[in-house]
C-alpha cells in the first residue's frame, strides 16, 4: 500500500471518511444528544444509577444503533465468541475522538473496536492474552488484494502429505483434512522462516475462520456456529443424530470466495483510511491489568467489552482454531470465573491499569452485556469498580437490541438465556 506522509496521519481526516463529531462542546452537550436522540424512530427513556458516594448516573435506555445485524463493514464478518457489532465503538469513537487518536481495546477479541477505528483514521492499539486476537486482526488493518490472495494460493502446495490427526475426520473428509494439515504446516514453516507476510497472515486469517461451520462454505460438515468448536464426541454426535459424513471441499475455493466477501466493501476510501494508520497500529498480548507496554497516557479512547461472568468458555470454544494456528489454548490464563467477587477484582485491575494509559480527559466505554436474565447488573459492580480506579462515571448507556443471529440459531428464548442489551458505562479521566 501506498504510504501516507505525516501530516496526513494527524492532521486531516482520510477522504471519505465521514467528519468525527468530538465532544467539543463538553459532556453537556454528549447529554443532549442522548436525551433528544431519535434516529430510528424511538424515544429515550431515563433512569439513574445511584452511586455510593450518594451521586447519581444519568441512564439513556433506546436503540442508538442498528440492530441490523449485518450492517456494517463487510471486513468485520470474521466470527468470534460474544463479539459486539461494529456500530457500538463507532457510536463512541465518532464521538469522542478525532483522526490520529489512539484508540484501545484491552480485550480485543476478533478486532471490531480497532477495526473500525482503523476505518475512521484512528490509531489502533490491540491487546488480548490470546495470540489467536492479533492473527484475527493484523491482516484486515491492511488487506492484499484478490490477485495476490488467488496467487499465493497457487504457490501452497495443497497436495503435500502430512500425518493428518484422525480424530479430526469427524469433521473433515480424509481430502480435505489433508489439504488443512498440508496449509497449517505451510503457515508453521512459514513463521517459523520468519517469511509469514500479510498476504499468509491473511489466508490463514481466513482458513481459521472456515474451518468449521453450519453451512457449506466451511470446511467442516455440519456443525455449530463457526465462533465454537464442539468437542470431537459431542461432534459424533451431531453426525449420528443428522446421519451425516463429512464431503469432501476445496479448500482453496473456499478461502478465495470467503475474501471476496470479506473485500466486498472494500474501497479506495478504506485503502486511504487504514493505510495511515498501519504503521502506528500496536499490538500486546498481556494480562490486560498489567500492559506495561502501554505507555501512560497515551489513549485518548477505550471501547471494550471483558470476558462475560461464567457464560463463554473461550478457550474450549477456541481449541480447534489454536491446533490450527499453532497455539495451545489450554496455556492461555484467560479470565473465565463464575465467582463475582474474583471477576470484580479482575476488573478493578484492569480499570487501574486503563486509568494509567489513558490521557487526562480520556474516555472508557466499558460494555458488560447482560446476565442471569438481568438479574445481575454488571453496570452497578462496574460503576463502583471505575470510581475505586479514579474513573469518573459520567453516565450509562444502554442500547435495547433484537436477538443474535448466533443465539437464534441455538433456538434460545430471547427472555431466558441470551443477551437483550448492550450496557455501557461511560467513564472519563479526569485531569489532576
Amino acid at each position: 500500500m501506498q504510504k501516507l506522509q505525516q501530516a496526513d496521519l494527524f492532521e486531516l481526516p482520510p477522504e471519505g471518511v465521514v467528519p468525527q463529531r468530538p465532544i467539543a462542546g463538553g459532556v453537556d452537550s454528549f447529554l443532549a444528544e442522548l436525551k433528544s436522540f431519535r434516529e430510528f424512530g424511538k424515544e429515550t427513556q431515563f433512569a439513574e444509577l445511584p452511586l455510593a458516594s450518594g451521586e447519581t448516573v444519568p441512564v439513556f435506555i433506546n436503540e442508538f444503533w442498528t440492530a441490523k445485524q449485518r450492517d456494517a463493514h463487510s471486513l468485520h464478518e470474521v466470527s468470534y465468541r460474544a463479539c459486539f457489532k461494529p456500530q457500538l465503538p463507532r457510536f463512541f469513537i465518532e464521538r469522542l475522538t478525532r483522526p490520529g487518536d489512539v484508540v484501545y481495546d484491552p480485550f480485543t477479541g476478533r478486532g471490531t473496536t480497532l477495526l473500525e477505528a482503523a476505518l475512521l483514521g484512528r490509531a489502533p492499539r490491540a491487546n488480548d492474552l490470546n495470540p489467536l486476537s492479533r492473527m484475527l486482526l493484523e491482516p484486515r488493518l491492511c488487506p492484499p488484494d484478490l490477485a495476490s490472495i488467488q496467487a499465493r494460493l497457487t504457490e501452497i502446495d495443497f497436495t503435500r502429505l502430512h500425518d493428518a490427526r484422525e480424530d479430526l475426520l469427524v469433521f473433515y473428509h480424509p481430502e480435505t483434512l489433508r489439504q488443512i494439515t498440508a496449509l497449517r504446516e505451510y503457515f508453521l514453516r512459514r513463521e517459523q522462516e520468519g517469511a509469514l507476510d500479510l498476504t499468509d497472515k491473511w489466508i490463514r486469517m481466513v482458513a481459521t475462520n472456515r474451518l468449521t461451520g453450519h453451512s457449506p462454505g466451511f470446511f467442516s460438515v455440519y456443525t455449530l456456529p463457526p465462533n465454537q468448536a464442539v468437542s470431537m464426541a459431542s461432534q459424533k454426535r451431531i453426525n449420528e443424530k443428522r446421519n451425516q459424513e463429512p464431503v469432501e471441499k476445496d479448500v482453496p475455493a473456499i478461502i478465495l470466495k470467503k475474501s471476496r466477501q470479506l473485500l466486498k466493501d472494500y474501497t479506495a476510501d478504506d485503502t486511504r483510511a487504514l493505510a495511515g494508520v498501519f504503521d502506528s497500529a500496536r499490538f500486546t498480548c498481556a494480562s490486560a491489568d498489567a500492559t506495561s507496554e502501554i505507555p501512560s497516557d497515551s489513549v485518548s479512547l477505550v471501547v471494550t467489552s471483558p470476558p462475560f461472568l461464567n457464560i463463554v468458555q473461550y478457550q474450549t470454544d477456541n481449541w480447534l482454531r489454536g491446533w490450527f494456528c499453532g497455539i495451545d489454548t489450554k496455556q492461555i490464563p484467560i479470565w473465565e470465573s463464575g465467582s463475582m467477587n474474583i471477576w470484580t477484582e479482575c476488573m478493578l485491575g484492569t480499570m487501574r491499569e486503563l486509568h494509567r494509559v489513558l490521557q487526562p480527559g480520556g474516555h472508557v466505554a466499558f460494555e458488560v452485556g447482560e446476565i442471569r436474565k438481568g438479574k445481575v447488573l454488571l453496570e452497578e459492580v462496574v460503576a463502583k469498580v471505575g470510581v475505586q480506579a479514579g474513573l469518573k462515571p459520567l453516565l450509562v448507556l444502554i442500547n435495547s437490541q433484537v436477538f443474535t443471529k448466533t443465539s437464534n440459531c441455538w433456538g434460545i428464548d430471547n427472555l431466558s438465556k441470551g443477551t437483550n442489551t448492550n450496557r455501557i458505562v461511560l467513564f472519563e479521566k479526569t485531569a489532576g
